[in-house]
C-alpha cells in the first residue's frame, strides 16, 4: 500500500510541477510562430479594446465620440448584429467612420492576431484576419506531455524522476526529425482539429512550405499522405472564403507550388499508384518509358456540391515518352481554382473564374508537352473555355501556356507546355465569348456584300472622277472616300485572313502581323472620316484657295495613315514583349490582359465624337448667308461632305459602340448580332450614303453612261455607213 501511495504521489506531484510549468511556458511564448512566418503573421499585443487609426475618430463629432468610443470597444457583439463567427464573410459594423480609414480589433478568446476592418460606405467591414491558435509549441506539446507522462508511469523511485522541462521546440523541421521523422503523423491531430481561419490557413501553409524545403530528402508515400491530409484541411469548401482575409494574396500560391516541390521527390514503386485520395486533393502516379503505350491520369471528384464527380484527365504522347524508365506525378485540386478567385477577387491577373479543376503535373526532364482533357463546371453554351497554366514565378495564369485543341459543351482539350516555372494547368471561362453559327452567318454574308460594294466604289470613283473633282475641296472630299473605301476594303481582307487563320500559329509571327495590319487599317478608316471633318471646319472658317492642293494632300495622308501608324506601332512595342498583344484565341488586340483594344476603341470613339460636334457646328454655321457664286458652290460642296459625315460618323460610331458592349461580361446574344450585322455591312453603308446618295455622283454617272452608250451608236452607224459599204464591195 505505501508503494502505491507513493507512487500516486509522485505522479500528483509530477503532474503539478508540469502544469505549473507549462502555464508560465505558454505565457511567455504566446507570440511564438513558426521560424519563417515571423514578420507574416506577427499580430503585437492584444489590448481590451481595438487599435483604430486617427483617420477613423477624426471628422466625427465631440458629442458622438463617446457613444463612438463605447460602440467599437464593444466591436465583437455589433458585427452582423452577432457575436462574430471567425472566418465568416462580409462582416460589418454600423458605425460612423471616414472612407477608406482602418481600424483593428483583437481576436476571440485562444487566438492570437487581429481583425482589421476598413470603412466603405459608413460601414466598417471585415479586409484582413490573422487570427491563430496553432504555433510550433502547439503542434507538439501533446508528444512531449505523453513523452513525461510515460516517465512517470513506471515503478521508478522518485529521486530519480527528471522533472526538467522538456527541450523547446524552434522549429517544424526540428519538432518532426525528433517525434514523427516516418510519416509527419504527429502533426495532424493538431492540425486538423484546428479551426480554418484565415490565420491558421496563413500558418499551415507556412508549415507546408518549410517542410517542403526542409524535410523533402526522402519522401515516402506516408509522408505524402500525411502532408496531403494537412493540405486537405485548409483545402475544404468550408474554408475557401476565410482565404479572401489572409494579408499575403500569395499564400494560395505558395500552398499550390509547395505540393508540387514536395511531390516531386516521390519516388514512385509501382506501375500505378493512387497516391493520395483525400475529398480535395488527390495524387497519382506512373512508371514510364518508352516503350510503354500511352500513359494516362483519370480524376473523378465532386466539386460545389455537384452529384456526379467532375472529371479530369491527363494524357501524356507516346512520342514525348522518355527513352529510359522514369516516373510520373499528377495532382487534382477541385477547390482550388475558386480559393485562387476569392484571393485575387479584385487582381486584373485573374480576370476570370477557373471552370475546371486544377491540374498539376510533376514530369521527367526532356518531357515538354502534355494533354488535358477537362469537364466544365459551368456548361452553359455562352461559356467559352481558354487553356491556361499557372506562372509560379510570375503569379497568375499563363494563356501562352497552352493551345485550346478541342471544345464541346461540357469538355475541352488542351495541349499545355510543361517547364519548372508551369506546372499546374486548367481552364478559364470566358462568358464574353458567343459562339454562335448565326454570327458567323452573318459575318460570312455581310463581309460578302460589303466587300463587293467596296470595289464598286472604287469602280464608280474612277468613272466619275474627272467631271467631280472640280474645285479643290471636291477633290480632297473624293481623296477621302477613295482612301476610306481602300482601307476598309484591305482591314475586310485581313479580317478574311485572319479567321481562316490556324489557332495553333498563333505565337508565330504571322499573327502579330495580322493584328498589326488590321489595327492599322481599321484605324484609318476613322482617321480619314477626321480629315473629313477638319476639311469641314477648314472650308467654313478660311478661303479653300489659299492652301495648295499638295500641302492638303500631304496633311490628309498623315492624319489618315501616320496616326493610325504611331498608334498601332506603340501598341505592338509595349503590348508584344509581355505577351499581351493579341487575344488567346484570335489574332485580334487583346482585352483581358493588357487592355491593348483600347489602342483603337478609345481613338474611334473620339474621332466619332469629334465628328459630331463638327456636324453641329456647320448646322449652325451654315444659316448664315454667304456673297460669292464660288464660295457659294464651295459651300455647297461642304453641305454635302457635312450630310455624308452626319450619316456615316453615327453609324460606325454606333458599330463599335456596340462592339464595346460586347467585352462586358454577360452581354446579351441580341449586342454581338447588332454588332455583326453593323460591323460586317460597313462597306455597303459607305457605298449607299458616300456615293450612291450624292446626286452629283448620280449626275456625273449618267453623263458617263450616255457618252459611252453615244460611243457606242456612233461606232454601230460608222460601221453601217455607205462609204464603209463601198470600200466592202471594192474588197
Amino acid at each position: 500500500m505505501k508503494s502505491q501511495a507513493t507512487t500516486i504521489c509522485c505522479l500528483m506531484l509530477f503532474l503539478a510541477i508540469e502544469c505549473s510549468h507549462y502555464r508560465s511556458k505558454v505565457h511567455i511564448k504566446d507570440g511564438d510562430k513558426l521560424q519563417h512566418l515571423e514578420g507574416r503573421l506577427k499580430t503585437g499585443r492584444i489590448q481590451d479594446g481595438p487599435e483604430c487609426s486617427s483617420k477613423v475618430l477624426s471628422g466625427v463629432p465631440k458629442g458622438a465620440m463617446m457613444g463612438l468610443k463605447e460602440k467599437i470597444h464593444m466591436f465583437d457583439k455589433l458585427c452582423s448584429g452577432a457575436v462574430m463567427s471567425y472566418g465568416a464573410v462580409g462582416h460589418e459594423f454600423n458605425a460612423p467612420c471616414i472612407s477608406a480609414s482602418n481600424c483593428s480589433q483583437p481576436c476571440a478568446q485562444h487566438f492570437r492576431g487581429e481583425i482589421g476592418f476598413t470603412c466603405h460606405q459608413n460601414k466598417w467591414q471585415k479586409s484582413t484576419e490573422t487570427c491563430t491558435s496553432l504555433s510550433v509549441e502547439t503542434l507538439f506539446k501533446d508528444f512531449n506531455t505523453a513523452a513525461r507522462l510515460s516517465l512517470a508511469a513506471s515503478s521508478i523511485p522518485v529521486h530519480i524522476l527528471d522533472f526538467r522541462a522538456p527541450e523547446p521546440v524552434e522549429s517544424v523541421a526540428q519538432g518532426i526529425r525528433r517525434n514523427c521523422p516516418i510519416d509527419y503523423a504527429c502533426i495532424l491531430d493538431v492540425v486538423k482539429s484546428s479551426e480554418a481561419t484565415s490565420g491558421n490557413i496563413a500558418f499551415i501553409v507556412e508549415l507546408l512550405r518549410n517542410i517542403s524545403t526542409d524535410l523533402s530528402d526522402n519522401v515516402t508515400q506516408e509522408k505524402m499522405k500525411s502532408y496531403s491530409e494537412v493540405a486537405n484541411h485548409i483545402l475544404d469548401t468550408a474554408a475557401i472564403s476565410n482565404w479572401a482575409f489572409i494579408p499575403d494574396k500569395n499564400t494560395s500560391s505558395d500552398l499550390l507550388q509547395s505540393v508540387n516541390l514536395f511531390a516531386r521527390q516521390l519516388h514512385v514503386h509501382n506501375d500505378s499508384e493512387n497516391l493520395v485520395d483525400e475529398l480535395f486533393i488527390q495524387a497519382k502516379g506512373l512508371r514510364i518509358n518508352h516503350n510503354t503505350p500511352e500513359k494516362k491520369f483519370s480524376f473523378s471528384t465532386s466539386i460545389n456540391g455537384m452529384t456526379e464527380g467532375l472529371l479530369g484527365m491527363i494524357e501524356i504522347p507516346r512520342q514525348e515518352l522518355p527513352p529510359n524508365a522514369s516516373q510520373a506525378i499528377s495532382i487534382a485540386f477541385p477547390t482550388l481554382g475558386a480559393i485562387l478567385k476569392e484571393v485575387h477577387l479584385q487582381n486584373m491577373s485573374l480576370p476570370r473564374p477557373v471552370n475546371g479543376l486544377v491540374l498539376s503535373v510533376i514530369l521527367p526532364e526532356g518531357l515538354k508537352q502534355v494533354l488535358f482533357t477537362f469537364e466544365k463546371i459551368n456548361k452553359s453554351r455562352n461559356a467559352r473555355a481558354q487553356c491556361v497554366g499557372w506562372h509560379s514565378r510570375k503569379r497568375r495564369w499563363d494563356e501562352n501556356a497552352c493551345d485550346t485543341t478541342l471544345e464541346i459543351t461540357n469538355k475541352v482539350k488542351c495541349l499545355c507546355n510543361y517547364t519548372n516555372m508551369v506546372m499546374s494547368f486548367s481552364i478559364l471561362m470566358s462568358p464574353r465569348s458567343i459562339d454562335n453559327k448565326v454570327l458567323d452567318y452573318i459575318t460570312c454574308v455581310g463581309l460578302s456584300i460589303s466587300i463587293f460594294s467596296l470595289i464598286l466604289c472604287l469602280i464608280i470613283e474612277a468613272a466619275v472622277w474627272s467631271r467631280v473633282v472640280v474645285t479643290e475641296i471636291s477633290y480632297m472630299r473624293h481623296v477621302c472616300i477613295v482612301n476610306i473605301a481602300v482601307s476598309l476594303l484591305i482591314a475586310n481582307v485581313w479580317f478574311i485572313i485572319n479567321s481562316n487563320f490556324h489557332k495553333k500559329a498563333q505565337d508565330s509571327s504571322w499573327c502579330v502581323a495580322l493584328t498589326f495590319f488590321s489595327h492599322f487599317f481599321y484605324l484609318s478608316l476613322f482617321f480619314w472620316m477626321f480629315f473629313k471633318a477638319l476639311l469641314i471646319i477648314y472650308g467654313i472658317l478660311v478661303v479653300f484657295r489659299r492652301m495648295m492642293k499638295s500641302r492638303m494632300m500631304a496633311i490628309g495622308f498623315a492624319i489618315g495613315y501616320g496616326c493610325p501608324l504611331v498608334i498601332a506601332g506603340t501598341t505592338v512595342a509595349v503590348t508584344v514583349p509581355e505577351k499581351g498583344y493579341m487575344r488567346p484565341d484570335a489574332c485580334w488586340l487583346n482585352w483581358d490582359n493588357t487592355k491593348a483594344l483600347l489602342a483603337f476603341a478609345i481613338p474611334a470613339l473620339v474621332i466619332v465624337a469629334v465628328n459630331l460636334v463638327v456636324v453641329l457646328v456647320v448646322a449652325v454655321n451654315t444659316q448664315r448667308p454667304s456673297i460669292g457664286s464660288s464660295k457659294s458652290q464651295d459651300l455647297a460642296i461642304i453641305m454635302r461632305i457635312s450630310k455624308n459625315v452626319a450619316i456615316l460618323t453615327p453609324l460606325l460610331g454606333l458599330t463599335w459602340g456596340f462592339g464595346v458592349a460586347t467585352l462586358v461580361e454577360g452581354t446579351s446574344l441580341i449586342f454581338h448580332i447588332i454588332f455583326a450585322l453593323l460591323n460586317a455591312f460597313q462597306g455597303f453603308f459607305i457605298l449607299l450614303f458616300g456615293t450612291i446618295m450624292d446626286h452629283k455622283i448620280r449626275d456625273a454617272l449618267r453623263l458617263r453612261m450616255s457618252s459611252l452608250k453615244g460611243r457606242s451608236r456612233a461606232a454601230e452607224n460608222a460601221s453601217l455607213s455607205p462609204t464603209n459599204g463601198s470600200k466592202l464591195m471594192n474588197r
